[in-house]
């Protein structure tokens, strides 16, 4: 699907036209520029390649150097490919925010914030004290047994367990377009989105 890649700059809230504060996240959307337009008979699919955030030369490969002199832009911090276009793009385009213009949903893909090496209660919302897990005796926040008998005598893949929690890639679809602010090149979008203050987002129509 179109779209573009982002920074997400943080959480405020806006009055609507009924008097309820709605909270929102505010992302910077593009501008992008077109590092790459690849085609069916060349490449076997039609996809663009957009680049956000500018990049010092000495911070970037050569073969990525090159990359971006055949399209005629300067070095570039994140690049993502995106589908279906409705308007043909050439290299060295720039595509805005104004994108969003007439949009009401979108999905936001993200980094989640990573939580680091997590136990069973908060990973996956386990009992602990108060709900004694099954084969918990005497030790709160635990997992309690996790084994079947002699047989199959092993632990079955997916078993909840503690381990790491959040750094993931996650999409969230839906999420309502509250305002597009083209001068400043801010989206506006209803509720939260994965990731911290600064990190970078796809939004996609």
């Amino acid at each position: 699907m179109p779209g573009l890649l982002g920074k997400k700059i943080g959480m405020t809230s806006v009055f609507s036209a009924e008097g309820k504060n709605v909270p929102c996240t505010v992302i910077e959307a593009g501008p992008c520029v077109v590092t790459q337009v690849k085609s069916v008979e060349k490449d076997g699919y039609a996809a663009v390649q957009l680049g956000f955030q500018d990049k010092k030369e000495k911070h970037t490969t050569k073969p990525l150097m090159g990359h971006f002199k055949k399209a005629g832009v300067t070095p570039k911090k994140h690049l993502a490919e995106f589908k279906e276009f409705e308007t043909e793009l050439n290299l060295g385009d720039t595509v805005t925010v104004e994108l969003f213009n007439d949009v009401t949903f979108v999905d936001v893909i993200g980094t989640s914030k990573g939580k680091g090496f997590q136990g069973v209660v908060k990973r996956h919302g386990f009992g602990g004290v108060g709900q004694a897990t099954h084969g918990q005796h005497n030790r709160a926040r635990k997992p309690g047994s996790i084994g079947a008998c002699s047989y199959p005598a092993k632990v079955f893949k997916g078993m909840r367990m503690g381990g790491q929690l959040g750094g993931d890639r996650v999409t969230v679809q839906n999420l309502q377009v509250l305002k597009v602010l083209p001068d400043h090149n801010l989206l506006l979008i209803k509720g939260s989105v994965p990731g911290c203050k600064g990190s970078i987002v796809i939004i996609e129509k």
